[in-house]
């Protein structure tokens, strides 16, 4: 219940089926670990427990990659904006009404960012718990000063 449609539709899908896409693995560990400043090996640890197709190296790893962290990292700048991706890799919203059913509803242009259409939807978030563009902002001031003391 991030109020992020892309986000809670991925959990969900793990939560309901031990598994979820790739791309919405990226993205939903990018906001858990960018946007909310969750310990990257909670996730993970969380993710393990939950994925029937869970293999600890490609877990782990892709933690590591989504947090900006361990051998083959993604650079600790690279933070997904959750909306755009939802956007462009399910443009029509199936992914979304089909494990928020409460968004179901929605016309395209509504159902990756429903709460700036003002109206109250029962059972979901009127707002995102972060704003992205705040967030982004705090993950790179702390990933810039975790950054500092490791020099």
């Amino acid at each position: 219940m991030t109020g992020i449609p892309i986000v809670d539709a991925g959990m969900r899908q793990l939560s309901a089926t031990g598994w979820m896409h790739n791309r919405a693995r990226m993205i939903t560990a990018s906001f858990l670990v960018k946007d909310l400043l969750i310990n990257w090996q909670w996730g993970e640890k969380w993710f393990m427990e939950n994925l029937v197709d869970g293999d600890p190296a490609s877990n782990n790893g892709g933690w590591q990659w989504a947090a900006g962290t361990g051998t083959d990292a993604a650079p600790y700048f690279r933070i997904f904006n959750p909306v755009l991706q939802s956007k462009k890799f399910d443009p029509d919203g199936n992914y979304i009404r089909k494990w928020i059913p409460e968004l179901a509803h929605l016309p395209n242009e509504m159902i990756h960012t429903p709460w700036e259409s003002g109206i109250v939807i029962p059972g979901y978030p009127g707002k995102p718990i972060v704003d992205h563009g705040l967030a982004k902002i705090r993950a790179l001031e702390v990933y810039k000063l975790s950054k500092r003391r490791e020099n």
